[in-house]
């Protein structure tokens, strides 16, 4: 028996002053998924986010939560869900506890079910401890889970996570996740995950949605999307060249074969190339070059690799910039994406 569909979305659009930021989407998600949308910064994460969750009308086409429509039933839907934007939501000056009431009292919750729910989810975050500590005092990863915990105050069917570990230290993100994954692992909950992290995207999605430039791309598991690469007579090489220079990288960016190169640290490169000769064709080049090779990898296609091999570029390029060696880590340059 198939899982009943949570959220239906059809053609949904949205324009600003002529600028199209979301256009024509379609996709399903299922009750109980963890769904993502994945892509660089301003490729329209967000405003499909905010149409879903009411804040935005969209300019055309439907979207459907829990059967109610977004804009027609837009009441119906917010008793459904909960969101936990970019920005943290949380007085500083309140306790753990007195952000929690303040909230619960604008959801309209008694008294009695507030107390025990507030209780319950400081338990889950593992901040019970701290629940008479003034939020401003609190780490950015305690400040994150108590911003998703506010919302599910609500006890959300559907939760909607915009960019939830943006700007947290590694070890905050991990908590994060491994309490996302606990909300949908304990209580079924359905969440729609927006990032640009593919590492974060690979970990906690059953299905991705890959957008870019307002349209979906590709749409898939993590594991079928990775195939598209690697069914596709692509070779994807890590070398490691001892006297690795700007020249030698621009040579082999310019072979037919060669689809990208980006470069890790002073002597690591990443090549991804097409053609059953690429390997040979690069390993000559590189000698052409005078390169002493340490090492070289056969690596396994990665979410990034399936989202340059979509859209010719990688998700924090610019696709048409490019910079000397000297000046950035990153052959192909990259940009903060938010």
């Amino acid at each position: 028996m198939e899982s009943e569909v949570m959220i239906e979305v059809r053609d949904l659009t949205k324009r600003f002053n002529g600028l199209t930021a979301v256009d024509h989407v379609s996709f399903d998600v299922k009750r109980g998924e963890v769904f993502g949308l994945l892509g660089p910064n301003g490729a329209g994460k967000t405003t499909t986010i905010r149409m879903l969750s009411t804040l935005t009308r969209p300019t055309e086409g439907t979207a459907l939560v829990g059967k109610y429509d977004v804009v027609k039933n837009a009441n119906r839907v917010r008793e459904l869900i909960g969101l936990v934007s970019e920005k943290m939501i949380m007085y500083d000056r309140l306790t753990a506890r007195e952000n929690l009431w303040f909230f619960g009292k604008l959801y309209g919750i008694p008294k009695e079910t507030l107390n025990e729910r507030i209780e319950e989810l400081l338990k889950l975050v593992q901040l019970s401890d701290w629940e008479d500590s003034q939020v401003g005092t609190f780490s950015s990863g305690m400040r994150q889970r108590m911003n998703v915990i506010r919302a599910l105050l609500n006890m959300p069917e559907v939760l909607f996570l915009d960019e939830p570990t943006l700007g947290l230290d590694p070890q905050s993100s991990v908590e994060v996740r491994e309490f996302v994954r606990k909300i949908n692992r304990e209580n079924k909950t359905t969440i729609i995950i927006t990032t640009h992290m593919m590492v974060e995207a690979d970990m906690l999605c059953d299905r991705l949605g890959i957008i870019d430039h307002g349209k979906i791309v590709a749409l898939d598991t993590s594991t079928n999307l990775k195939k598209l690469v690697s069914g596709a007579d692509t070779t994807i090489l890590g070398l490691e060249i001892a006297n690795l220079t700007a020249n030698m990288i621009a040579s082999i960016q310019s072979l037919k074969c060669v689809n990208s190169v980006s470069q890790d640290n002073s002597t690591h490169i990443k090549v991804q190339a097409n053609g059953g000769d690429a390997f040979d064709t690069i390993i000559d080049t590189i000698r052409a070059e005078k390169g002493k090779i340490n090492s070289v990898q056969n690596l396994q296609p990665t979410l990034e690799d399936v989202f340059l091999h979509i859209t010719g570029r990688e998700v924090r390029d610019k696709a048409d910039q490019k910079i000397p060696l000297r000046e950035h880590r990153h052959f192909m340059p990259r940009r903060r994406v938010r």
